[in-house]
């Protein structure tokens, strides 16, 4: 990714949570994290997020994703010994599919990134709307998917080790690279 494309990326994340009814500050603007994870398909696959405090004890973040963006299947495993991340996403504004362990639903509303296909293999649809909440366990897999419009979703959770995720997609690297 660029650094244009990330500024842009950036832009595009601050009107979607202005639509959302949240402000960030000037410094929480110039720390939004866009995430391709190294696919550079921005609007198929990636998330910006916006991690307001991560402590040895709990992290409060907003994700956001443009429309029909994906971010990809993974999982948040036991890091020496200590359980991996428990997060409950709350949907605040659009959106959003969830998908988790558990019975495939029969016809799910997403659709795996093309290309993609066989990186995915929890289908078990979870549909957030505003207001709405689920909380993921873990050490589980998932994936989650914005309708048309996009879609803005706190995540609440223990402490987060982003860099320790693991992607059934082995493509995948967790931490964005900026390209002057």
């Amino acid at each position: 990714m660029t650094k244009q494309e990330q500024c842009e990326a950036q832009e595009k994340t601050i009107e979607l949570l202005s639509k959302a009814g949240i402000i960030l500050t000037e410094e929480e603007k110039k720390n939004i994290e866009v995430a391709d994870f190294g696919l550079n398909e921005l609007t198929k696959t990636g998330l910006q997020l916006i991690t307001y405090i991560n402590t040895d004890r709990y992290c409060a973040k907003d994700l956001v994703l443009f429309p029909k963006q994906t971010c990809p299947e993974h999982k948040h495993p036991t890091i020496g010994g200590k359980e991996g991340k428990q997060e409950t996403f709350r949907c605040r504004w659009g959106k959003v599919w969830l998908y988790v362990e558990g019975p495939s639903t029969e016809k799910i509303l997403g659709y795996t990134p093309k290309g993609s296909e066989g990186a995915y293999t929890v289908f078990h649809e979870i549909e957030l709307n505003p207001g709405e909440q689920y909380t993921i366990e873990p050490n589980t897999l998932h994936w989650f998917q914005a309708d048309v419009d996009g879609a803005v979703v706190s995540e609440f959770s223990s402490t987060s080790h982003d860099e320790f995720d693991i992607f059934t997609d082995p493509r995948i690297s967790r931490i964005p690279e900026v390209a002057e």
